[in-house]
């Protein structure tokens, strides 16, 4: 298999040549005028993503979200329906609440993506992705707060994001000390309305919904985010 070469990209200009070497501060959210987040399952393009998608839509940028299973393995189903069927209803209408105007479900097995085979599968399938919508950012949820899922899916978008010479942004869990804090710009009150609504439409999870809308309840205006990958420059 043979790498794609690296495109130009001006780098925002928050980030630092080292993302490793970066102090926490206190800044806005890196620039996009395409943005394309990829998460396991449907409702973490909610839950965790939903402030940042919202606020970057209002910003103007274009949203793609890719989901790489249908979320079969939750252990709540408030519904009579299979999950993998009427999942990825739910995530259609929550990702409409976002803002999202492209999105791919795919059928992989969820709880089963770090499987070792799996790897170059998911790779290749994010880089498909990046070729159809033509981002400029990848956003993940951060691996070090995440399921072996979701540390399977930031491995994949770093893998692709660098091939392609995309950086690749994280979403952190509030009160982590890795990375820095980015306000969510003036429409922060709206983004975090929009979030609570879009996870409200995973109605077959609703017995964990109350804890979820309190959780979401107690979020501010920012949102910490750390560098996976940079991108590269020519």
């Amino acid at each position: 298999m043979t790498h794609a070469a690296a495109v130009s990209y001006r780098l925002p200009e928050s980030v630092l040549a080292d993302p490793a070497s970066k102090p926490q501060i206190h800044g806005a959210l890196p620039r996009a005028r395409s943005l394309l987040a990829v998460v396991a399952r449907p409702g973490q393009e909610s839950v965790e993503l939903g402030g940042l998608l919202y606020a970057y839509r209002r910003s103007g940028a274009r949203l793609a979200l890719l989901c790489l299973t249908r979320g079969e393995a939750s252990p709540l189903n408030a519904s009579l329906e299979r999950l993998e069927t009427l999942r990825p209803w739910e995530l259609q209408v929550a990702a409409g609440l976002l803002g999202v105007s492209s999105m791919a479900v795919v059928d992989y097995p969820d709880g089963r993506l770090s499987a070792r085979r799996a790897a170059a599968q998911l790779t290749e399938r994010v880089r498909r992705e990046v070729r159809s919508q033509d981002p400029d950012l990848l956003l993940v949820i951060d691996p070090d707060d995440g399921s072996p899922d979701d540390v399977a899916v930031a491995a994949a978008a770093q893998r692709a994001g660098q091939r392609a010479g995309l950086p690749v942004l994280a979403r952190c869990m509030p009160g982590g000390r890795s990375g820095w804090l980015a306000d969510l710009g003036p429409h922060a009150a709206a983004a975090r309305a929009a979030q609570r609504s879009a996870a409200g439409a995973h109605l077959s999870q609703a017995d964990g919904l109350a804890a979820v809308q309190c959780r979401l309840g107690l979020l501010d205006g920012q949102e910490r985010l750390r560098w996976l990958a940079l991108a590269h420059r020519r």
